[in-house]
């Protein structure tokens, strides 16, 4: 009988030999060989390698197998794969919440820790030590009995209906199209999104165009299409998706709230905002809600010259008649101002951009910058014969990592773009990882050309992805980017910045049939454009913050009603239109409700982070954009660390001192 491909898992992960009925026999073999692995621990002297060696040893292959089987379902979802990944999820996650519930694990990290040992472990597993310590307390080891059985039930129910949420948005957005056969209703939409509607249709069998909900489909149509009864049916559809029907989460939203809510309040702490927050860099939902705060006020006066500037755009256009902006105008609008305004339209931008040009630049500015080379990995299977697979060197021709790439949407494919952290390694062994994205995929004869934000996703994704495969942490646990999440958005943000610089895009960014490179007149328009609507950018995301905070620290349906209603308000307020009063945008809002944890109470984190960002990029721009040294300092004094240290040290241990918010708001142009 051939073994299953999943129980004995290294860096060389066989996807094409992975299959559905593999998922539930090896899963069941890996909890029972991780439960045998925590029970061993409670007669295990207590040492070092007996109890955290132990732990990180006991969960390694199922937390592997698991997140390949979750990778696979998010890629390559089949309804068997979907099947057996929902009918195991249950008992890992028990399995996983239940580890800070052991009383046999518990005893013997709480007795190690008053070992000899202990007092002399050097600051990186003394730092591991007192991390896991505060993270089991956190999670409930010190509870009653019966209070460690009603939080484990807990955390199974919200493990279920956040993996249900992420499928019903999946299933949602793959289920939605719409098709026109006559061309003339496509005024306005640029000849790259014509052919890709085009080509579409044909793949489903169609005549016409087909649009989706994908991000390519969707943007070019909300952007471009003179048509404003297209653009609303397209807004209205990815609002309401998830909102109605098979799919509807509402229903998950309120409960997932209600778990969370009561899961805080087991725990003792005061909001689900303050379990969340006190191991990140934050610390209370009070600070992260100041932050958030002081970002809006800053940034609103701004805000509302950009909106008056658009609605009298438009009247300027149409007339003193023109009706109000609605919510599918913002996009369309604002791209015919910043043309107007700054003469650059981005289907001239996209010519300079064909994805495997980008590719090697993005590799490019890596290697200069960090020191690494980085190949290509040939007769490699993956999940889809459109991903590639790589591997890094460092300058000695030392392995540090595999990964892989997955640039295009397909139907089986979760919408957006990530990075994933297949497996984090300890030296010298290679860590392994991948890059997702839904960008615009080639038609035909004609290669990806992709727009200067998708550039900016895959610089961002790919930061990422180095922050986890340059990662030289001797301790799995602290290693890679399981680091806080208002600071792992730093490396990935500040990578973004080579990509409206003359030198950095003179890496790749040549035109797809002349070769000929950008041009410096045209990247200087994309340098003046970058502060274009930069008010309005920014306040979205503070209301996304802002509506997170407020879900996990004030809301409560019995004083605020359908949560629904409730998070259309506070949005209310950081839109440049009024909403619909069906607005449900929350209702497909993974970043909060796909995981049991994920981004929720931590939406600010972006923001955070990009004052970071935006704040140790200037080393590079003042002392040069690819300055080895400077580059050097940032990959060992922060890409290499992990969580090995706290995240403000490390920050301080780049930059000599602690972060200013002032660099955002010069870089946005909203410095007062």
């Amino acid at each position: 009988m051939k073994a299953n491909p999943l129980l004995e898992l290294g860096v060389d992960v066989p996807f094409d030999q992975i299959r559905a009925e593999h998922v539930e026999p090896a899963i069941h073999e890996l909890l029972e060989r991780a439960q045998a692995g925590l029970d061993a621990m409670a007669a295990a002297p207590h040492t070092y390698a007996a109890t955290l060696g132990a732990l990180e040893r006991a969960t390694e292959g199922l937390e592997v197998a698991m997140g390949i089987v979750e990778h696979l379902e998010n890629v390559a979802s089949t309804r068997e794969l979907r099947q057996a990944h929902n009918a195991v999820l249950p008992r890992v996650s028990a399995f996983f919440s239940g580890i800070p519930l052991h009383s046999g694990v518990w005893q013997a990290l709480t007795g190690f820790a008053e070992t000899p040992e202990a007092a002399g472990l050097d600051p990186t597993r003394r730092r591991f030590l007192d991390k896991t310590l505060d993270d089991f307390r956190r999670h409930g080891a010190e509870l009653p009995p019966d209070k460690k059985k009603q939080l484990a039930a807990l955390d199974r129910e919200l493990s279920e209906l956040t993996t249900k949420f992420s499928q019903n948005v999946l299933d949602a957005t793959a289920a939605f199209d719409l098709v026109f056969e006559d061309e003339s209703r496509l005024v306005g939409l640029p000849a790259s999104a014509r052919s890709a509607a085009r080509e579409s249709a044909k793949q489903k069998g169609l005549e016409g165009y087909r649009f989706t909900l994908q991000a390519p489909s969707l943007i070019a149509a909300l952007t471009y299409l003179d048509d404003a009864s297209i653009r609303e049916q397209l807004w209205r559809a990815q609002d309401r998706r998830t909102a109605q029907g098979a799919f509807d989460n509402r229903p998950l939203v309120a409960r997932i709230l209600e778990l969370r809510r009561d899961k805080a309040r087991l725990l003792g702490f005061s909001s689900f905002a303050d379990l969340v927050l006190e191991d990140r860099m934050a610390e209370t939902a009070d600070r992260a809600r100041e932050f958030v705060r002081d970002l809006t006020e800053r940034t609103r006066p701004a805000f509302e010259r950009e909106n008056a500037e658009l609605e009298a755009f438009r009247r300027e256009l149409e007339g003193a008649d023109a009706p109000p902006l609605e919510p599918w105008d913002i996009a369309y609008y604002s791209e015919k101002l910043r043309k107007a305004r700054f003469q650059l339209d981005e289907e001239e931008l996209r010519a300079y951009f064909p994805a495997e040009r980008v590719l090697q630049g993005l590799f490019a500015t890596s290697e200069r910058l960090y020191g690494v080379r980085i190949e290509t990995r040939e007769g490699v299977e993956a999940w889809d014969s459109a991903v590639r697979a790589y591997r890094i060197l460092d300058a000695d021709g030392t392995e540090l990592a595999l990964f892989y790439a997955d640039l295009y949407p397909r139907d089986n494919k979760t919408g957006g773009a990530w990075m994933h952290g297949l497996i984090a390694a300890v030296p010298p062994a290679p860590h392994l990882a991948l890059i997702c994205s839904n960008a615009t995929p080639p038609v035909g004869d004609r290669p990806a050309l992709l727009t200067h934000r998708e550039v900016e996703t895959l610089f961002h994704e790919f930061d990422h992805l180095l922050h986890h495969c340059l990662s030289r942490v001797p301790v799995k646990s602290l290693a890679c980017t399981r680091v806080a999440s208002d600071f792992v958005e730093l490396p990935s943000q500040i990578m973004e910045n080579w990509v409206s610089e003359k030198e950095g895009l003179d890496l790749f960014a040549r035109h797809h049939e002349s070769g000929e490179p950008i041009p410096a007149e045209l990247v200087e328009r994309l340098r003046r454009v970058r502060t274009y609507r930069a008010a309005y950018a920014q306040m979205r995301q503070l209301g996304f913050a802002a509506v997170d905070l407020a879900l996990h620290v004030d809301y409560d349906p019995a004083k605020h009603g359908d949560v629904m209603r409730y998070a259309r308000d506070i949005l209310a307020s950081y839109s440049p239109t009024p909403l619909p009063d069906d607005y449900a945008m929350l209702a497909s809002f993974a970043h909060l409700f796909s995981h049991p944890v994920g981004y929720a109470a931590g939406y600010y984190s972006y923001k955070w982070a990009e004052v970071l960002d935006a704040d140790a990029f200037t080393r590079f721009r003042n002392e040069g954009l690819f300055n080895a040294d400077v580059g050097e300092q940032f990959r060992e004094r922060l890409l290499s660390k992990g969580d090995s240290r706290d995240p403000m040290q490390l920050f301080i241990d780049f930059m000599g001192r602690e972060p200013r918010l002032e660099a955002l708001l010069e870089r946005l142009g909203l410095a007062s």
